[in-house]
């Protein structure tokens, strides 16, 4: 199934059955990927004493109750609600879902004990940010351990504050990442990058979001992609 899009007065012919899925699966795993402490996903029938939600212990149905924490267990998508005092949903926020993406391939500068993804590497990589609303960042080395990795106390490859401050100024309005944060992993709740990207509290963009933990295969090149950015109704 094909469908053509038309955008900033361009044509796009884009195969609907070709679809790269890049989010991380939430289970019930030990060898999930997780970070920041959180313990694994729980998935858990519900069990009264007159109803039993698992069909192999002998209730009609498999009615479970899902326990996970949305940013250590898996892909997951943030608003400005991620840093700001103001409650804001980013299920009212995000009003469309169709994005022209970026996918570019970055390996972290490393500097002193931190490896980090530099303005100057955003800028030698991208010719051009021009039309592009989303970008899609996956860092090397990209082994399928990935999907599996314990992140917690490693210190992860993250982004500098000025780089995302300059994807701000050149418009973009959604960002994904493969790693668990923009930010460093222990930075004393500064947020420097979610702050500068987000501008936050100056002029909050409200219609920005952050992707964290995507997984992009190896055989996925860089290059111009649609975006479907899908979010739960949270």
């Amino acid at each position: 199934m094909k469908t053509t899009i038309l955008y900033h007065n361009k044509n796009y012919v884009i195969d609907l059955d070709a679809e790269i899925d890049i989010s991380l699966l939430i289970q019930q795993s030990e060898d999930a990927a997780s970070a920041w402490y959180c313990p694994p996903s729980e998935i858990s029938p519900v069990m009264t004493e007159h109803f039993v939600g698992s069909v192999r212990k002998g209730g009609s149905v498999n009615f479970n109750n899902i326990s996970f924490n949305p940013h250590g267990n898996g892909t997951h998508t943030e608003c400005v609600g991620h840093i700001s005092k103001e409650f804001y949903s980013i299920n009212q926020l995000l009003k469309r879902s169709f994005f022209l993406a970026q996918l570019i391939t970055i390996e972290p500068k490393t500097i002193e004990a931190d490896q980090i993804i530099t303005l100057e590497q955003l800028k030698s990589v991208l010719n051009t940010t021009e039309n592009i609303e989303a970008l899609v960042v996956r860092t090397v080395p990209n082994l399928e351990a990935k999907k599996r990795k314990q992140y917690t106390n490693t210190n992860p490859p993250f982004v500098e504050a000025k780089a995302m401050n300059w994807l701000y100024e050149q418009g973009i309005r959604h960002f994904l990442i493969d790693t668990p944060s923009v930010d460093k992993e222990a930075d004393d709740g500064v947020l420097a990058a979610h702050h500068a990207y987000w501008n936050y509290p100056e002029n909050p963009r409200l219609d920005a979001t952050i992707t964290e933990l995507v997984y992009i295969s190896n055989a996925v090149a860089d290059d111009l992609y649609f975006l479907n950015l899908q979010t739960a109704a949270f």
